[in-house]
């Protein structure tokens, strides 16, 4: 099979959550388990950083992954989902996967893969530890999927562990209060692995130390030791001050989302633990990384400005904490009107999450070409009911084109709520 049609023959045989929701999400890891098995176990020759999180994993791993680029290592990145190309998944220094790589990884496990029945995402987890020990990368900086106790991802034994913020997303699989949600995250923390936690949040501080010390792991909480200051923006660049031990580095970040303020103490955190655990990563590589993570890791769609006159930043937003901090930046930006371009997936509270949006915005409401997609115009039967003002226009680039009809250039468009929308701009 080509290229395509061994998509085609994944996206047929294999459940995928992205396509279907919870059916495709298996609370076991036997399947990873026995297609790792079937290949020789590669994880188990890579060193790695596992991360977790409801937010910030995505930008975390890819910071991670630009700092030890930068630092000389070579260094496979896994993360999920994909935006454009199913390749960008796995990426060793920035660049995806060799496309006749997935071919002959898919050949290769066919049968097995046959009988075992995974899903997609198992199958893809597999595929990236084979082809990060074919790479004979250095160390691989791997993200959850979905949780993190029965996530495919959750068979390795990293260096050091990571988990971001966490807040209320996919409650129906991961429990419905902030404790429960963090158990799950905390899965990945391993027996004497180092964990560090991002941003302290006192309602779950103790999930984590009690799973840390029931393992015997050491647990770190990062913006208790690494002390951060956004400093704004300049020449399209975040500008930061950390402050760590009577010391202080300041630095610009490609990142412009403010949230990553939550982020990156725990970059820096696992970067110092690298260091003590043998690694050499330097201040200098430091700054090099953090200055370029969109480019080094191709991360896309975190607060990302695609057009000015009027201005259009979209942002891959899906839940309230997220939702939260894109308000509190939108806050900040200088505008006359905002108009938003909004869709979601089924499984949301779209309710809620329209209502943490600016009540004063004009939305144009939209919906992913995917099949778990809330349809556009239940989403505006729910918006109109909670006195919201808008109007329906399914596909996300016709939105965006219908909002530069009605906008001047001194006013806000904003596109969100979905990584699946963000997919579908052909602007990105």
């Amino acid at each position: 099979m080509n290229y395509k049609d061994t998509l085609q023959y994944m996206y047929a045989l294999l459940p995928m959550y992205q396509r279907i929701g919870n059916a495709a999400f298996k609370k076991d890891l036997t399947n990873t388990q026995k297609l790792c098995e079937f290949i020789g176990n590669p994880h188990k020759h890579l060193k790695m950083v596992h991360v977790a999180g409801t937010n910030g994993k995505g930008s975390s791993a890819h910071m991670i992954a630009s700092i030890l680029q930068a630092a000389g290592y070579s260094t496979g990145l896994y993360t999920s989902p994909h935006l454009k190309s199913f390749t960008e998944r796995i990426r060793v220094d920035g660049m995806e996967i060799d496309e006749l790589f997935v071919c002959e990884f898919i050949e290769k496990i066919r049968e097995p893969m046959e009988e075992i029945q995974p899903s997609f995402f198992e199958v893809t987890v597999a595929m990236a530890f084979d082809y990060f020990l074919a790479k004979e990368v250095d160390i691989a900086v791997i993200e959850v999927g979905l949780g993190g106790r029965f996530d495919s991802t959750n068979i390795i034994n990293p260096l050091v562990s990571l988990i971001t913020s966490i807040g209320y997303d996919h409650m129906d699989l991961l429990g419905n209060t902030l404790p429960e949600i963090a158990f799950e995250k905390a899965g990945i923390i391993k027996r004497n692995v180092p964990v560090v936690i991002s941003q302290t949040q006192d309602e779950i501080r103790h999930v984590f130390e009690n799973k840390a010390q029931e393992v015997g792991a050491s647990v770190f909480f990062a913006d208790e030791e690494f002390v951060l200051h956004h400093l704004g923006i300049i020449e399209n660049m975040a500008n930061y001050r950390a402050e760590h031990d009577g010391n202080s580095m300041s630095f610009p970040t490609d990142l412009l989302g403010e949230y990553q303020v939550k982020n990156i103490p725990g970059v820096l955190k696992v970067i110092h633990l690298l260091n003590y655990l043998g690694f050499m990563i330097t201040d200098p590589d430091i700054l090099r990384g953090f200055s370029c993570v969109m480019p080094s890791t191709g991360l896309r769609g975190r607060w990302q400005k695609i057009a000015e006159n009027p201005l259009v930043i979209c942002d891959t937003v899906h839940n309230i904490s997220g939702i939260d901090d894109v308000v509190h930046q939108l806050k900040t930006l200088d505008f006359d009107q905002i108009f938003i371009i909004w869709g979601v997936v089924e499984g949301k509270n779209p309710e809620l999450m329209l209502s943490c949006l600016p009540a004063d915005a004009k939305f144009i409401f939209c919906e992913p070409a995917l099949p778990r997609a809330m349809k556009a115009k239940k989403l505006w039967d729910i918006a109109t009911g909670i006195g919201l003002e808008g109007e329906v226009v399914p596909d996300v680039n016709d939105a965006l084109a219908k909002a530069r009809t009605l906008a001047t250039k001194d006013d806000l468009i904003f596109i969100g709520g979905s990584n699946f929308i963000i997919a579908d701009l052909k602007e990105l």
